[in-house]
């Protein structure tokens, strides 16, 4: 029961051989990129929305951190049609895995946190100790506060980890049990059929909702760093 109820979280292979590098890049192909000088509706709408988000994230940084904007863009777009993808029939989502979510928040955390260092080493020390501290608690503070530090990259990925894994968790318990409800109890099936679609709607939201959340948080360590 416990191999069956994970089995779609485990990396698919083909021929031996793991095929996550080419999942992870398939949402790219997805994206339209205009040909032309005259855009479609389709590609209209996807630089509207890019534009929109860029605009949101990028309002409160300095030009330091403007530069990142790229970059964080592109995060957002990775993260969110990779949830989206995951939610398809027969497909694996790469953000279930803890260790791609580790390798997208710690280069990331790392980059802002190397970057408040160089460009603002006073501010970023003074993070360690409050001002107004008493003596007796300042190596426990700055203890407390370091922990605080290096624990920001793991939250950002067990975050994103638990929030999709628990999704389709549900979503896998509730459909198994429609499943057997259909030739046992007709009625409470459609009931566990309404619950089934419900949170396939809430589930679509909250793979855009993580997606932004995740870069929205490391766009914020980005700030307080610049």
């Amino acid at each position: 029961m416990n191999e069956n109820l994970f089995a779609s979280f485990a990396t698919p292979y083909i021929m031996g051989l793991p095929v996550a590098t080419i999942i992870i890049l398939l949402p790219i192909i997805l994206f339209p990129s205009p040909t032309r000088l005259i855009n479609n509706r389709l590609i209209t709408t996807q630089q509207w929305l890019i534009k929109l988000i860029t605009k949101q994230m990028m309002m409160m940084h300095s030009t330091k951190g403007q530069t990142w904007s790229l970059m964080l863009i592109s995060l957002i777009l990775f993260i969110g049609s990779t949830n989206l993808l995951g939610l398809l029939p027969h497909s694996f989502t790469p953000t279930t895995q803890l260790s791609m979510n580790l390798g997208m928040a710690v280069p990331l955390w790392a980059g802002t946190v190397i970057l408040g260092f160089r460009h603002k080493t006073k501010s970023s020390l003074a993070h360690f100790l409050p001002q107004g501290t008493p003596v007796p608690l300042i190596p426990m503070l700055v203890i407390i506060e370091t922990i605080s530090l290096f624990i920001q990259p793991v939250a950002l990925a067990v975050r994103l980890t638990a929030n999709i894994t628990a999704g389709h968790l549900l979503m896998h318990l509730i459909g198994g049990a429609t499943l057997v409800l259909a030739t046992i109890n007709p009625p409470t099936a459609l009931i566990t059929f309404a619950i089934l679609f419900l949170l396939t709607i809430l589930e679509l939201a909250v793979a855009m909702i993580q997606a932004y959340v995740f870069t929205l948080l490391v766009s914020l360590y980005l700030h307080d760093n610049t």
